[in-house]
């Protein structure tokens, strides 16, 4: 079964976006192992960059808005491309403070959502949805028309 990580740095604090979280890993483990690791929020980027180097395997793929923007259809050609290779993916959330530029370079894939910035509880939901949006357009269903 594919393995993906989302590192996120911080935690939900809200029981709403607990229950949405919640919701689409319920919903992608039909498709994957879907882990959640949340990290602390560090006295810096850069310690909170030694923290996501240590959380991070496989092909990295880090959320900033300076990253590449991909229409649903082109994340999941991606996604699928990774999985039919055997890649572990870890997606990367920063903490309310961004990414350092160290996590971003290392970075196989730097990912933009949109020019806004979102917070990053909710990001982390926006990205759950994606990632199952991505594996329902892959196995052919309806589900993101």
């Amino acid at each position: 079964m594919q393995k993906i990580n989302v590192v996120c740095v911080g935690k939900i604090k809200e029981e709403f976006f607990r229950d949405a979280t919640a919701e689409y890993l319920k919903r992608l483990s039909r498709f994957a192992k879907v882990e959640v690791k949340e990290l602390a929020e560090g006295k810096d980027l850069e310690e909170e960059a030694q923290s996501i180097f240590r959380a991070a395997k496989g092909y990295v793929i880090a959320l900033c808005v300076e990253g590449v923007k991909l229409s649903s259809e082109k994340m999941a050609s991606h996604v699928k491309t990774l999985c039919d290779k055997g890649s572990e993916i870890t997606f990367i959330i920063g903490s309310s403070f961004g990414l350092s530029n160290a996590v971003k370079d290392k970075a196989d894939l730097k990912l933009s959502f949109s020019d806004m910035t979102f917070p990053h509880q909710l990001m982390r939901v926006i990205l759950l949805e994606q990632i199952y949006r991505a594996f329902m357009i892959n196995s052919g269903s309806t589900y993101h028309k």
